[in-house]
């Protein structure tokens, strides 16, 4: 007798191991689960200019690395709080923190150039990293998106989006500055479009390895329960019918040639594993919307299912022990039994590496 309904997915026609490089942008979902490849001592680049929750917004993103953006002034601005006297650990606007609307605050500086130069070194090292990737994995948080209020005054009554700057973090400055709405199906599928061309610019270019990239998107089952269930639930149907749109619209090319350096287009369910496989609160974090560590990991064997090859998830099995005798508490660390201990662990470890192509465990 079956008590859950196990959801379906086909083995992928291409793999990843431990010499694949892939990167994953997209919202929280994407953080968390590209964490647990990197504990795993997979090559991953994870949202690099921080965490973003909507398609236009990672569209921006990858577009600035395509086009080889160099950053400069008039994308970055000085805290308007501070401005207001209203930041108690600002003294004077000479004091207060540098943002970009295109960026987490982790890319913030205390002064203009310190912020512009983060973004520019968080560009040049993502474009690098992309010209050598294998995989992107795209996740899609919610069609809710923040536009900055001050592009549509001045007499323009236009509802075009397209004239509106996208804000990927509002940085908690006054909430009156923005509009907050969701966005069409057909909008969002521009924007997945425009995600597809611009890594394929970038592929193209200069320097640019692995030819045969492979895009992945899929939907954060996070759910965003600000905007209410009903809002939730419209929010992600858009996302959805946008993927499904993109990935119909450009098909399947198997070719990762010079011309078309884009092999595969698919979607992972991870939206309807959690939804409909996994459905029970007991796999949610204590505030019952984020996931609990064992649904990450259920995700990962997942997608090692569908991504790795058998004797890939046997590699991934040897790392995870040697990793947990690693991370073992030495109580003291000058005797005679945690020298050996270290020694062998040494050991083990040149093993694997020369077990497993691709695997460096920094030991």
């Amino acid at each position: 007798m079956n008590f859950f309904t196990k959801i379906d997915i086909s083995a992928s026609s291409w793999q990843i191991d431990y010499k694949s490089q892939f990167a994953f942008f997209g919202s929280c979902f994407a953080d968390n689960i590209s964490a647990q490849f990197a504990s795993r001592k997979f090559k991953v680049l994870a949202n690099p200019f921080g965490t973003v929750y909507n398609p236009l917004s990672i569209a921006k993103q990858i577009k600035a690395i395509a086009d080889g953006k160099v950053f400069g002034e008039e994308d970055v601005f000085q805290d308007s709080r501070s401005q207001n006297g209203t930041n108690d650990n600002a003294k004077g606007n000479s004091a207060a923190t540098w943002y970009s609307w295109d960026a987490h605050g982790s890319l913030s500086g205390k002064s203009c150039e310190e912020c512009i130069e983060k973004l520019n070194m968080a560009a040049t090292r993502t474009r690098d990293f992309l010209k050598k990737a294998d995989v992107v994995f795209i996740t899609l948080g919610t069609a809710f998106v923040y536009f900055l209020k001050s592009l549509r005054e001045n007499g323009d009554s236009s509802n075009d989006t397209a004239h509106e700057q996208v804000v990927s973090n509002c940085h908690r400055q006054d909430p009156n500055m923005f509009i907050r709405k969701m966005i069409s199906v057909d909008h969002a599928a521009e924007a997945l479009k425009s995600i597809v061309r611009d890594l394929q610019k970038i592929k193209c270019q200069e320097g640019s390895k692995n030819r045969g990239l492979n895009i992945v998107f899929t939907v954060s089952p996070l759910r965003h329960m600000s905007d209410g269930a009903h809002n939730n639930t419209l929010s992600k149907a858009t996302l959805q019918l946008a993927i499904e749109k993109v990935i119909k619209e450009f098909g399947s090319p198997a070719e990762g040639t010079l011309a078309n350096p884009i092999s595969t287009i698919s979607y992972f369910p991870s939206y309807e594993i959690v939804m409909d496989e996994l459905r029970d609160y007991r796999f949610y974090d204590s505030d019952m919307i984020h996931l609990s560590k064992t649904t990450e990991e259920y995700i990962l064997e997942r997608m090692a299912e569908t991504y790795c090859s058998e004797q890939t998830r046997e590699d991934i099995k040897q790392v995870e022990k040697f990793l947990k005798s690693a991370n073992h508490r030495i109580q003291d660390a000058d005797s005679p039994a945690t020298a050996a201990f270290l020694q062998k662990l040494q050991a083990e470890a040149e093993r694997l590496e020369s077990q497993i192509a691709g695997l460096k465990l920094n030991v």
